[in-house]
């Protein structure tokens, strides 16, 4: 139960920031807000909806005996969760700045750049879904039906968010409108940096803990 509730402050915490972030870099540029209120309330509900739940249901992963018992005082934002945090902020709050900034310089209308925005939050956050799963495991390591409400969250949150730009009224009051084969891409390819940056983080995280295992052993043994 401990671990659920790191996974879903882990993810709340980390796009919440970052969505913070975004604003307090665009407003001393002078630029436009880079998302309205009623795309920002979207966002939140649908890709926050679901999987915060999901996440609280996920299964134990099965290495819990592989690492030591938490101390009774650890604070659940650990120095490992504030620094995946502050990375995962980097990549959407600093990355989705940056493209927001790119598309108005490229002369992109304001409505179609937060169009675009809003569209590469969504899909950051349904990247961040999968991240949260485990603190040690890959993503690629783990059963992607284990939690199926998980899943069908994610694509849930997406299929709405696609039938959205469709919908008269509904896509008149987001002001949202579909995007190009060629835009889904880029954004695709934006948004999975987060994953990769969050893949490479466990990797280095498993390697230097074995690293000090065998450290450990060797000292025993001399």
């Amino acid at each position: 139960a401990y671990a659920n509730i790191r996974k879903v402050v882990f993810m709340l915490v980390s796009t919440g920031a970052a969505e913070v972030v975004l604003f307090l870099l665009a407003m001393p540029m002078g630029l436009p807000m880079p998302l309205l209120a009623v795309q920002l309330l979207w966002l939140n509900l649908v890709t926050n909806g679901i999987q915060d739940v999901a996440l609280a249901a996920e299964a134990a992963e099965g290495d819990e005996l592989r690492y030591p018992p938490r101390r009774p005082n650890e604070p659940i934002l650990d120095r490992l969760m504030i620094r995946r945090i502050w990375h995962s902020v980097l990549v959407m709050g600093v990355g989705g700045f940056a493209v927001f900034y790119w598309l108005l310089q490229q002369g992109y209308p304001e409505e179609q750049a937060r169009n675009l925005l809003l569209l590469l939050f969504v899909l950051f956050e349904n990247f961040q879904t999968f991240n949260s799963r485990s603190e040690h495991l890959s993503v690629f390591r783990q059963r992607l039906f284990a939690n199926p409400l998980l899943v069908l969250g994610v694509l849930g949150a997406q299929a709405l968010h696609i039938g959205a730009m469709y919908i008269p009224g509904l896509s008149d009051t987001l002001q949202i409108t579909p995007v190009s084969l060629r835009e889904w891409g880029m954004l695709l390819l934006l948004a999975a940096t987060l994953l990769v940056g969050m893949e490479f983080e466990k990797w280095r995280d498993q390697h230097r803990a074995a690293d000090n295992e065998r450290q450990d052993t060797q000292r025993l043994g001399e």
